[in-house]
């Protein structure tokens, strides 16, 4: 091999070199040449669920950083986010954890946060949210699926009985029926003959679905009720029409309970009355002392005595003679 193939093959594997160097590079450096300056910020967790060193940050979907690393602060794991500096997150963003899928790994999500919030200084903490790991949802299906196993083993058991002869609801509801079998029948015959009655009319109910005129006749009663309760329901409205006008004061009825004037009235006359019957009770006035003076009542007697004996005697005088005994008579 002369010099000349030996140098050409050290500059090729010098050059496939190279090139791997620079694949491996761009792999590992997102394909830029000279890392920029990342922005970090800090992610507290209780627990940080398989997150580890290099798995992606996501704001909104889309890639802004990856997890430089882990670590325990106190109670509590922190992931160290290397966030482009080019993405602003808003101070009022939320991270969590997601999965990637159901045997892929964890990375960040970041909310966007609210528009026109200050973004984040470099070094601050970000708010997070906890979520369930699919450990614990496992945990707690298989849970689920043991409580489901458990229910349907008690509804079985009552259903179909236990080992123990314990029955369950199957057979008592055979043996109710076997023991009254008897009883079934004479009930289903009870039936059929109550049915075959009411088809032939017979009864009372068997008339009401037979008989044209009973039902003509219910029909009727049920019209004369719906007569009844639109009168009924016309009364009530005017009562209530009529208890409207006295509280508004309206009519004879609703001057007499609202109007002072009228009230006063009435008062003013009740008292009037009572005066009245106070003055004849206690025998003052004429008709007081006409109700209560028995001389009074005598004399009116003598006097309708005179004057039935006048008429009597002037039946056999003249014209002048009764004026004179009827002078004499009265005094």
């Amino acid at each position: 091999m002369n010099t000349t193939q030996q140098t050409a093959r050290v500059g090729l594997f010098f050059l496939l070199g190279v090139a791997l160097v620079w694949v491996t590079f761009e792999t590992l450096s997102d394909g830029k040449l000279f890392a920029e300056h990342s922005h970090k910020l800090i992610a507290g967790f209780d627990d940080l669920k398989q997150l580890k060193n290099g798995d992606e940050v996501r704001l909104a979907g889309v890639r802004v950083g990856s997890v430089e690393t882990t670590r325990l602060a106190g109670r509590r794991a922190e992931a160290v986010l290397l966030i482009d500096p080019k993405v602003p997150i808003a101070s009022d963003a939320t991270a969590t954890i997601e999965m990637s899928g159901l045997i892929g790994g964890n990375y960040i999500s970041i909310e966007m946060g609210t528009p026109g919030s200050p973004p984040l200084a470099d070094g601050a903490e970000i708010k997070t949210v906890s979520t369930p790991d699919l450990n614990a949802l496992m945990s707690e299906l298989g849970g689920l699926g043991k409580q489901l196993q458990e229910s349907l083993g008690s509804f079985s058991t009552a259903i179909n009985g236990d080992a123990k002869g314990g029955g369950g609801i199957i057979q008592k509801i055979d043996k109710i029926l076997t023991d009254n079998t008897a009883r079934l029948n004479a009930t289903m015959v009870n039936l059929q003959q109550i049915t075959d009655k009411i088809n032939h009319g017979e009864g009372t109910l068997g008339k009401l679905v037979n008989s044209p005129e009973l039902h003509d006749q219910l029909l009727a009663t049920v019209g004369e009720i719906q007569t009844a309760a639109a009168q009924a329901k016309e009364f009530v409205a005017n009562a209530e029409g009529i208890m409207a006008q006295v509280k508004s004061g309206q009519g004879t009825l609703g001057t007499l309970i609202y109007d002072p004037k009228a009230a006063a009235d009435i008062r003013a006359s009740i008292a009037d009355i009572r005066s009245v019957s106070d003055k004849l009770a206690k025998g003052e006035g004429t008709l007081g002392k006409l109700l209560n003076d028995d001389s009074l009542y005598n004399s009116a007697e003598v006097t309708i005595k005179k004057v039935d004996r006048t008429l009597d005697g002037l039946n056999d005088s003249g014209p002048i003679t009764a004026v004179g005994i009827v002078v004499n008579a009265l005094f």
